[in-house]
């Protein structure tokens, strides 16, 4: 599986950052129309989902070598300590790439409003109605017509 079809845990804050859906995000990236903080982004989450799934296989690994039907004469401290080791080296990347998306996300500039070709955006006409001095407005008369 691709990375960019694997879900990661940053997927919902990258959507949210830069206003659209993956998809759209990814078709941006490759029609060579992504900022270079969306490039950027979307490096770093293809990095974060290769360090989740790593968490995912070290967890795993660690289930089945400690399960209860499993023979303990078969564990290791050893393999234990290795799959330890693999699991911190795994969760230290994961936390990493976390950290600079995160980042990356709260320095960028924010997003350029969409702009439609051919299309100019409603402007916006503004007056000022020019003050009545109060004496004109306390001896004002009005009369009605029948």
């Amino acid at each position: 599986m691709s990375v960019t079809n694997k879900p990661t845990s940053q997927d919902e804050a990258l959507e949210k950052a830069f206003g659209a859906c993956l998809d759209a995000l990814y078709a941006a990236a490759e029609a060579d129309t992504a900022s270079p903080a969306l490039q950027r982004a979307l490096q770093l989450r293809s990095f974060l989902a290769v360090a989740e799934e790593q968490v995912f296989v070290v967890r795993e690994t660690i289930h089945r070598a400690t399960s209860g039907d499993r023979d303990p004469l078969e564990l290791s401290s050893e393999a234990m300590y290795f799959d330890a080791q693999w699991l911190e080296a795994a969760l230290d990347a994961r936390d990493s790439y976390i950290a600079a998306l995160d980042e990356l996300m709260r320095v960028m500039p924010p997003p350029a409003p969409a702009t439609h070709p051919g299309k100019l955006a409603p402007s916006k006409i503004t007056t000022t109605v020019p003050s009545v001095p109060a004496s004109a407005r306390a001896g004002a008369v009005r009369t009605r017509s029948l």
